[in-house]
């Protein structure tokens, strides 16, 4: 079995740069204020009190911080599962893993999760994130691109000379 250290690594470089990045955020940027760095984005401190676009707020902090440690634990259980050469589905759990905790932490210690980017145009907006949440959304697209690329290799013909 290949070691973990390296997704291990990952999870807390994950981690550390999401809360670093938070804290220049709650500490740098006025609340609910946009500060605009291109057309489409801009930073917009804001605080979410729910999962993923502010759903299940009415769980509370502790259901919350229940709900994100059994995604953690699930997620942890699938990449114990995951074969070693699934490289690319190891390092997307990682991030999965780093993000949640990220998010789990802010949730535990402050109540809310401290989100800051906006995607926005003159009459739409994205839903305002952070980097846990970006960690999150990459890690699935990468266990998902991983399956797709194991699922192409099963399904291709064999050789008929082997």
């Amino acid at each position: 079995m290949k070691s973990w250290s390296p997704y291990a690594l990952l999870v807390v470089v994950a981690i550390a740069l999401d809360q670093w990045i938070k804290q220049l955020a709650e500490n740098g940027l006025a609340f609910q204020e946009k500060v605009d760095l291109l057309p489409f984005l801009a930073l917009f401190r804001t605080y979410n009190t729910g999962i993923a676009f502010s759903m299940f707020s009415s769980f509370g902090d502790t259901g919350l911080v229940v709900i994100a440690a059994l995604v953690v634990a699930f997620v942890l259980y699938l990449a114990v599962r995951t074969p070693a050469g699934h490289v690319i589905a190891r390092i997307g759990f990682a991030l999965i893993v780093g993000g949640a905790l990220g998010n789990l932490i802010d949730r535990a210690v402050y109540g809310h999760v401290i989100d800051y980017i906006l995607f926005h145009t003159p009459v739409w907006s994205f839903a305002v994130f952070n980097l846990a949440d970006a960690f999150i959304s990459v890690g699935a697209a990468l266990v998902v691109f991983d399956e797709l690329i194991g699922w192409r290799r099963e399904t291709k013909p064999q050789d008929p000379s082997n």
